[in-house]
């Protein structure tokens, strides 16, 4: 029994840790909740490359869920179906580019470095006829340190292993989620409050078509890039022409910095082969980047999304430097996401206020019906 009474007096005593100020609990409250974001900032901070990953999943699994939805216009079979024949289709394009490159390109490759060099090494000659001093060894300085400024998540990733590793993260969990997407999306949902779902859903739904639409535009314009290329660059008999191509089609993955990469590769192996084929070089260049930039891109994402290409260059280059080469490879299409999510919450405010500017004018109405009312009884 005095156990017991000992026991309440213990239960009715003053936490030592409690506070008993009312208002000073208020702000301890208010400051842990800053406590909490400032964590979950530097947290996200922390694990900022393991969250692009995710993000690049997201990507890849959105490509595969719009060729999917192609394929059922015309095959109509079971989505998992399509989903493997489009799978199956990126492997063996993989293979057959990996072996392309390795029987035929390879002596190309190995030659491109040399001629570069020789085509700098021309050009600085040439400034420094004009009254230029300019030294090859203080370009090769200036190279070597950009390419050292990435950051240090570049150098981690930098190394082959490291590359393959990532790109492996990103496939594998890219299909999961493309297999089973509602699953991911109402798991997530669910943890949210049950008045937030609805939005939640409506913004993964249009999240999801505008990736769809980008990256089929992305796709159609790399193999617009790639073909286009190869045919005007071997009609002239410009040399590597199989392997510029290439490289046009794949950089035309990044936007504005990716036609600039290859543009310039282009233009220094024309010049390789004399004025007249750099000129050549110059004119399938500025042709095949208005046909793709005019005509090809518009009317097929016509309505996907409209970013303002310095908007654009500045998330790559803030991007590439954060995270190197995925980083440059995700900013449009998180630039794009981003713009979406602002979009919905630009409606949502919108539709906010005119529902309380209803409200008001309801208000106001049964006011001035009240009054009139109350004037109608008095007299």
């Amino acid at each position: 029994m005095n156990d017991q009474i000992e026991n309440e007096e213990d239960d009715l005593r003053v936490s030592p840790t409690r506070i008993a100020n009312a208002e000073i609990r208020h702000e301890v409250a208010r400051a842990a909740v800053w406590v909490v974001m400032v964590s979950l900032a530097v947290l996200a901070i922390y694990i900022s490359q393991g969250l692009l990953v995710i993000f690049g999943a997201m990507v890849f699994a959105a490509t595969v869920d719009g060729g999917a939805r192609v394929l059922g216009r015309v095959l109509k079979i079971g989505r998992r179906w399509r989903i493997a024949i489009v799978l199956l289709a990126a492997l063996a394009f993989v293979i057959w580019l990996g072996w392309f490159a390795g029987s035929t390109i390879s002596q190309e490759a190995a030659e491109f470095p040399a001629i570069i060099n020789d085509q700098v090494k021309q050009l600085l000659a040439w400034l420094r006829e004009q009254g230029f001093q300019i030294q090859f060894g203080d370009v090769q300085g200036l190279i070597s340190q950009a390419m050292s400024g990435f950051g240090t998540i570049t150098r981690a990733l930098g190394g082959i292993m490291g590359s393959l590793t990532t790109l492996v993260l990103i496939v594998i969990i890219g299909i999961y989620v493309v297999i089973e997407p509602r699953l991911y999306e109402r798991g997530v949902g669910w943890m949210l409050p049950r008045e937030k779902r609805r939005d939640f859903h409506i913004l993964m739904a249009r999240m999801g078509f505008t990736m769809r639409r980008l990256m089929f535009g992305r796709l159609v314009g790399m193999v617009f890039e790639g073909f286009f290329t190869y045919a005007m660059l071997a009609l002239y008999g410009v040399p590597m022409a199989a392997l510029l191509s290439i490289l046009t089609g794949l950089l035309a993955f990044i936007p504005n910095i990716g036609a600039i990469i290859s543009g310039v590769l282009m233009v220094t192996v024309g010049f390789s082969g004399g004025y007249e084929m750099g000129l050549y070089t110059i004119f399938v260049y500025f042709l095949v980047q208005n046909i793709d930039g005019y005509i090809v891109i518009p009317m097929i994402a016509r309505k996907t999304v409209d970013l303002a290409p310095a908007l654009v260059l500045a998330a790559q280059l803030i991007m590439g430097i954060l995270f190197g080469i995925l980083g440059l490879f995700l900013a449009d299409p998180l630039m794009a996401m981003i713009k979406v999510a602002l979009e919905r919450r630009s409606e949502k405010n919108e539709a906010d206020d005119a529902a309380a500017a209803l409200c008001e004018a309801e208000r106001r109405a049964q006011e001035e019906v009240a009054a009139k009312n109350a004037s109608t009884a008095d007299a």
